[in-house]
């Protein structure tokens, strides 16, 4: 393994490829950082420019792409209220809560910092142990995937809200949101009236920036808001020695978290964002104060899905099993690169394997090199006038909307999604719930349904044979309690 690694190193510290890793990195902290323009897109359109590349050199290409693009969509979450990628979805909670406390230079350290640690442990793990992580992942079947999301579900549904009642409401709003389209099972279509855009049901990004990024710029455009002024100055402040032994605790559990669920198959790094900031909340001294722009909130869903990232890889490599939707996309140029993903990769073209692996990590340490320089080029954005920021995020988030899939309904879509992220606000209904909900409402559908097709409908399989998933729906059900609990204990004193 040590001379494979040294291959690797060697391999990629050849000028060409190393220009292009750097050129992978600056590439992806733009795409991260520009709403719509996700990593996964990203690579996908390198896939047919790298066609005349050595494989090598694409895959450095697009694994700095992927690694950097999961870490820069975090940006936009703090400074803008809008997620440059799915993967920052969570960090908006607490991150843009910190820069409306005139703090961004924080918010943007934690997240830097957080992304740069989950990311190269993750990577280092990935380089290390890649086969045998694979191996425990496909144990963890239909019944513990679907255990595990009604778990963050319900967790980050009851996460600092005024109303348990708005949040449950919020939650099922976007559960419901995640069943328009074709059947996961049958492919019935389901709520479509006959749009065909619809088949594919509410494509995750424009609803995202709706609710998110249309709403905050109709705030912005009333007038100046004091988030405006703080983030003209905005700079990166990475955290102090003492802070992150203050956050060591969210980091050895959210690390792990973010490998674990990124090395499984198909559910990737937004999942492991939510699950990380759930179990952070739940096990919190004050989980009340998450939500309101507290570092914990910050780095947990941040160093876990950096993680998540660098896990993905694991079943991309070691079997041949995309672990999430841009693992999908490089499957594909893997082959059409010659190369058939699985074991035998790294015994026959152990160069290969190792060199991506060796690259993975080093795109990583670049995040902590490379951000501090694009921020401040993004902080200059606060420097016109709020109003006018406010109709560029308007814009971008329809411009973002329209090029996932080139279709008129998806601006209609991030445009209604946003009056009623407005609207919904306004009345004290947290905006997490809804946005959980149609990121694993499809997921959670489908292995709910996949687990009962197996048992013939008999529900006990969740149960019998299968303690992880007993465990999180237990965990689920005490967490729906403890309100009711709280009430009655109220009552008695």
């Amino acid at each position: 393994m040590l001379n494979n690694i040294a291959l690797g190193l060697g391999n990629l510290f050849i000028p060409g490829n190393f220009i292009w890793l750097i050129v992978g990195v600056l590439v992806g902290l733009a795409a991260g950082a520009t709403p719509g323009i996700s990593g996964t897109m990203t690579v996908a359109i390198l896939v047919p420019i790298t066609y005349g590349f050595s494989p090598i050199t694409a895959f450095i290409l697009m694994t700095s792409v992927y690694a950097v693009a999961v870490y820069s969509g975090s940006i936009t979450a703090v400074l803008f209220r809008t997620p440059g990628a799915p993967e920052a979805a969570a960090t908006v909670l607490d991150g843009y809560e910190m820069t409306k406390k005139g703090e961004p230079h924080r918010a943007l350290g934690y997240a830097m910092f957080s992304s740069f640690l989950g990311g190269t442990i993750g990577a280092i793990i990935f380089l290390l142990v890649a086969p045998q992580l694979a191996k425990v992942a496909l144990e963890f079947g239909s019944p513990e995937v679907f255990a595990l999301i009604a778990f963050t579900m319900v967790a980050v549904a009851s996460v600092n809200v005024k109303n348990q009642i708005k949040a449950l409401i919020a939650a099922f709003f976007g559960l419901f949101l995640a069943t328009f389209g074709l059947d996961v099972i049958t492919s019935v279509p389901r709520y479509t009236f006959g749009i065909p855009v619809l088949y594919a049901g509410f494509s995750f990004i424009p609803v995202i920036l709706g609710l998110f990024g249309v709403s905050e710029a109709l705030r912005m455009m009333q007038g100046p808001t004091s988030v405006g002024r703080a983030v003209k100055k905005a700079r990166t402040v990475l955290p102090r020695i003492k802070e992150i032994k203050k956050l060591l605790p969210t980091y050895l559990r959210s690390i792990p978290i973010g490998i674990g669920i990124g090395a499984l198959p198909g559910v990737g790094a937004t999942t492991a964002s939510f699950v990380s900031y759930a179990t952070a909340a739940r096990v919190s001294k004050e989980p009340e104060k998450f939500g309101t722009g507290i570092p914990e909130g910050i780095c947990a869903p941040e160093s876990a899905n950096n993680a998540a990232a660098m896990g993905a890889m694991v079943p991309l490599l070691s079997l041949g099993i995309p672990g999430s939707a841009t693992t999908a996309v490089m499957l594909g140029a893997l082959i059409l690169h010659g190369l058939r993903p699985g074991p035998l990769l790294f015994t026959l073209f152990p160069e290969f394997a190792y060199t991506i692996m060796v690259a993975a990590v080093v795109a990583n340490i670049f995040i902590i090199v490379a951000s501090p320089l694009f921020i401040r080029f993004f902080a200059r954005i606060f420097q016109i006038p709020v109003g006018v920021i406010g109709t560029g995020i308007l814009i971008l988030s329809i411009v973002g909307s329209f090029a996932i899939r080139n279709n008129i309904v998806d601006i209609w879509i991030v445009l209604v999604f946003g009056l009623v992220g407005y609207v919904l606000e306004k009345h004290d209904f947290p905006m997490a719930p809804i946005v959980i909900g149609l990121v694993l409402g499809q997921l959670g559908e489908q292995e709910l349904r996949r687990s009962l097709v197996i048992s013939g409908g008999d529900p006990s399989v969740f149960f019998v044979g299968h303690p992880i998933s007993v465990a999180f729906l237990a965990i689920s059900v005490v967490i729906l309690l403890i309100p009711a609990i709280k009430k009655l204990k109220s009552k008695f004193h």
